[in-house]
């Protein structure tokens, strides 16, 4: 199986990229593209095959790839950006998706869908219903994706960006989150608690490795404790922007 991931390097106008939920602080261009490299290098170093998407330079968000696309399986969702200012940015992860045989579907207006709001789990699809993706978002993504086999559970969003800041899910299926970021832990069937807020969103690597931000260090021994290699990352710059590892990449594991 192909692993795959799809990455965005960072534009000039980072910096103007949208806060909504914590202070905006000034990022170092120059040290997010450092940061961005080092992420980068860390996929290919543990055998993932990374392809540059198109940069998208008007877009400051455009790094945050993950919030263009679902995938499940073979098949790729095309987002519609909550945010207008980023709508722009689902062109180029068209274009690579295609050329990758991909089958494309798409959210269509009026629905509005974040890529960082979806977390799967097995064939479970759950959907952060906040302020990037609308109703109709979630019963577009329902429709495209109950025929393959897929659940898709709407779950509230309501203290953080996207579901993903607040949960995301260890190769095992459990749950971990910052409590302070959940609505409802009790949707999940196994659901952790982790120490820090920088510590809700783990990229899988594989079955036994983890990729985690370095600003999640008693999270990181605690998920080596459970019994993963668990790889740790500087984003700094990227969380200023309520970045997180997840963001700055799509997997793509079945082609």
């Amino acid at each position: 199986m192909s692993k795959i991931a799809l990455v965005r390097a960072p534009g000039p106008l980072l910096d103007d990229g949208i806060v909504d939920h914590i202070e905006k602080v000034p990022v170092d261009l120059v040290k997010a593209r450092e940061q961005w490299a080092g992420y980068v290098r860390t996929l290919q170093e543990r055998g993932w095959e990374t392809i540059e998407v198109p940069t998208a330079d008007d877009c400051p968000d455009a790094v945050f790839i993950e919030d263009t696309v679902v995938m499940f399986r073979n098949v790729a969702v095309i987002s519609r950006p909550g945010a207008d200012s980023r709508k722009p940015e689902v062109e180029g992860t068209r274009q690579v998706l295609t050329e990758l045989g991909c089958s494309i579907n798409e959210i269509r207006e009026p629905g509005t869908l974040d890529g960082g709001d979806i977390l799967k789990i097995g064939d479970t699809v759950y959907v952060g219903r906040g302020g990037r993706t609308n109703a109709e978002g979630v019963a577009q993504l329902r429709r495209i994706l109950s025929p393959l086999g897929a659940t898709v559970v709407a779950v509230p969003v309501t203290k953080v960006l996207h579901l993903k800041t607040a949960v995301t899910a260890l190769p095992d299926g459990t749950v971990i989150g910052y409590p302070d970021f959940v609505d409802d832990p009790a949707i999940y069937t196994r659901f952790v608690a982790v120490p820090e807020p920088h510590g809700t969103a783990v990229v899988c690597l594989s079955d036994t490795e983890l990729l985690i931000s370095d600003s999640a260090p008693q999270t990181a021994a605690m998920l080596r404790e459970f019994g993963y290699e668990v790889v740790e990352v500087p984003i700094s710059e990227f969380e200023k922007l309520e970045g997180c590892p997840t963001c700055l990449s799509v997997r793509v594991r079945c082609l």
